[in-house]
């Protein structure tokens, strides 16, 4: 099966996007375009990643027709040996680097999803649609319910959380990125590996759509909850973790928030409105790097080198962490006001990916994540 270039450039860009949330200025030290840059990138980076991992679960489990008998299986079986091999890897980080670690997450959307992947495109669409105007309420209501001495309990008694404070609660609920409210990106990345990106009419409807999702959701959301309401909540506090943009108290809703908050549409803030608007920035971000890779020879050589950063995401994002842990790099806290930092990080990127794809076929981790899913070949 062909790599998707396009795909490919959107996922550098999601990765791109982290760096800047994690190793950039904070929001409030940028102005003019890296003010622009810094809030582009915040949450929505991280829900392209996410979305672009429904589609890769489509590139496993089969894209135009869903692989059915023992190939099925199989590639059932692969996907959960990924979700096990990242939710391994997230636990462990997160022991050192903190719940902003998005991989043990991405294990826990992985065997969610495990249950859809033979769904046709307009069925994981209408379901990614449903979750997206169900979950946020039940979301909030959850967490109105979940007091501390409840949430001490339950974690008190679940040994993820002993080991990395990142606990099934976490994983599912409260976490940075809870399985609850971050489905409907993963899903709605199925539905777009279930189509044609080729297609220039698959493509022009879903940049219609995109920009449909883009502009209601947080049109409505200015409408209702007024001119705060696109604005970042990470602002209104200290970070946690490695990354300085998240919001304060992690991803989620709070018990003691008040209801108003699921009218609003800020980075992270996982209400209806920035779900879809999110969900709609994430599609126009792959169909245009879909179009401008097919359309644009030139363009298409001259990005190789980002390209290939694409191919092996989960090295860049790892990879990133441990260099910054390295080399003592701030974090996007008020004590980071410089550029520099962000801008050698991408290059390094750039440069690493671009030697190794000269190589190998796939990055470092991605190399071992594949020979660790060789056992699913077994399935009868």
């Amino acid at each position: 099966m062909g790599r998707l270039v396009g795909v490919d450039l959107a996922r550098a860009l999601a990765v791109f996007g982290m760096y800047v949330v994690h190793i950039g200025p904070p929001l409030s030290a940028t102005d003019g375009v890296g003010s622009w840059v810094r809030y582009l990138a915040e949450g929505h980076s991280s829900v392209l990643f996410a979305t672009l991992a429904g589609f890769s679960l489509m590139l496993i489990a089969g894209r135009g027709e869903p692989k059915t008998g023992l190939a099925g299986r199989q590639a059932k079986a692969r996907i959960a040996i990924r979700a096990l091999m990242l939710l391994a890897l997230g636990t462990a980080m997160a022991m050192e680097y903190g719940g902003v670690i998005i991989l043990g997450f991405y294990g826990v959307y992985f065997l969610l999803a495990l249950p859809l992947v033979r769904l046709r495109a307009r069925t994981l669409a209408t379901t990614a649609a449903a979750l997206a105007v169900v979950t946020p309420q039940l979301a909030f209501a959850l967490n109105s319910l979940l007091t501390q001495p409840i949430q001490q309990s339950i974690n008190a008694h679940d040994p993820f959380h002993r080991l990395s404070e990142v606990g099934v609660l976490d994983l599912l609920l409260t976490g940075f990125y809870p399985a609850i409210t971050w489905m409907p990106f993963v899903i709605a990345g199925m539905a777009l590996g279930r189509l044609d990106l080729s297609s220039g009419t698959v493509q022009r409807r879903l940049a219609a759509l995109g920009a449909a999702l883009t502009v209601t959701a947080y049109g409505m959301s200015l409408l209702l909850a007024g001119p705060g309401a696109l604005r970042s909540l990470a602002e209104d506090g200290p970070s946690s973790g490695s990354s300085g943009s998240m919001l304060p108290d992690g991803g989620s809703f709070e018990s003691d928030q008040p209801a108003s908050l699921l009218l609003t549409a800020g980075p992270h803030s996982g209400t209806t409105f920035d779900i879809v608007g999110s969900v709609g920035v994430a599609i126009l971000v792959i169909v245009g790097a879909t179009v401008a890779m097919e359309r644009l020879p030139r363009l298409r050589r001259l990005a190789k080198p980002v390209i290939a950063v694409g191919t092996m995401s989960l090295t860049a994002y790892v990879g990133h962490f441990l260099v910054q842990s390295a080399l003592s790099v701030p974090s996007g806290t008020s004590t980071q006001q410089s550029w520099v930092p962000l801008l050698l990080f991408v290059l390094g990127a750039i440069v690493f990916a671009a030697v190794w794809s000269r190589f190998f076929r796939r990055g470092p981790l991605e190399y071992l994540l594949n020979a660790a899913t060789k056992p699913a070949k077994y399935i009868r």
